[in-house]
């Protein structure tokens, strides 16, 4: 089954083509980085303005580099899948409207995905032994999300953050520290040349709940910052190094923690913040201590693409075929992450 998947729930619009949720056809991301690094932060009605103005040519693009026309068409695409939720009000509609009226024109029948499940089963694409039951950890801008998946599309979500997500606290403490946006790619490319010992910051593990919270963490970085300012590249690379590593070990602690309280085997991680290099280092060295299996996507599949909502939109209609409401069909900013 070919499905063309759009995924335009924040600042990047995607679209892909996914041939039984594995083999990516084609995937194309248009990044808004440029237009909202010097506001520190995605800005939503600049962020509406550039899917409208790129959906288009990316749809096109994508088709072309899997070797359909818009007059074959009907003949390679099987279904129409688009993120419904959670995200932007304004850049999901866009997507929303994008896969209605391609769906629609071409009398092909639409897939609604979470956001989430995208991230959740980002990995099959490029892991297609892996199955449920397994953690899975979402970490990005705007998620940090505990979850155990013990079948497809069957969830028990443990925890997620009571103010600011992963990827926030990385964007804020570059911003205290004075480096560009996004903050968690140039913080983890200083924390390589630092001294992850080199200050105490505080570990919010919250025990007794599945809950993340790091605004403890960004804090602590500002108390440390104002008796303490940034003398020379050293001492700004042993900062990053440092505040990374309190991130890292945290994410790291509970979710070992999780897999041993519900007699878990795998762990998958998705998102943005997945990327991060010593995330993935630390997981997988934990991972090989414990005989716990870690699967983390390639950089691309990490950040939003329509590939992960296209490998999730073949999974969902395995089990639930097509038949969705009007209400399931429409954008959803706060949509939860429900059974099928």
């Amino acid at each position: 089954m070919n499905i063309l998947a759009i995924e335009t729930s924040c600042d990047e619009t995607s679209v892909s083509v996914v041939l039984d949720g594995v083999e990516v056809k084609s995937v194309v991301i248009s990044s808004q980085i440029k237009i909202h690094t010097k506001f520190f932060g995605v800005v939503p009605e600049l962020a509406s303005r550039a899917h409208i103005e790129n959906i288009n040519p990316v749809i096109y693009q994508a088709l072309n580099d899997a070797g359909i026309k818009f007059v074959n068409f009907s003949k390679k695409i099987d279904a129409v899948a688009f993120t419904v939720g959670p995200g932007l009000a304004g850049a999901l509609l866009i997507g929303a409207i994008a896969a209605k009226s391609l769906a629609g024109i071409y009398s092909k029948p639409l897939i609604p995905v979470n956001h989430l499940e995208g991230h959740l089963y980002s990995s099959f694409i490029e892991n297609k032994s892996v199955k449920p039951p397994f953690l899975g950890l979402i970490i990005s801008g705007g998620h940090t999300e505990l979850i155990v998946v013990k079948d497809f599309g069957k969830y028990k979500v443990l925890g997620g953050t009571r103010d600011d997500a992963a990827g926030e606290a990385f964007d804020k403490a570059a911003k205290m520290l004075g480096l560009s946006y996004p903050g968690g790619p140039v913080i983890d490319e200083k924390a390589e040349n630092g001294n992850p010992s080199a200050i105490k910051f505080t570990r919010p593990y919250l025990k007794g709940s599945w809950d993340f919270s790091f605004s403890g963490i960004k804090t602590a970085l500002l108390n440390y910052l104002k008796e303490n300012p940034v003398e020379n590249e050293k001492h700004l690379n042993d900062i990053c190094a440092s505040f990374r590593q309190a991130i890292a070990e945290t994410l790291c602690f509970k979710s070992f923690e999780a897999v041993r309280e519900f007699n878990l085997k795998q762990i998958i991680l998705g998102g943005g913040v997945s990327a991060n290099l010593l995330i993935r280092k630390m997981f997988l060295e934990t991972g090989r201590k414990n005989k716990i299996k870690i699967f983390i996507p390639s950089l691309i599949y990490c950040t939003d693409n329509a590939a992960m909502i296209g490998c999730a939109a073949y999974l969902k209609q395995k089990k639930c075929g097509f038949k969705y409401s009007n209400t399931q069909l429409k954008p959803n900013p706060s949509l939860l992450l429900e059974n099928w």
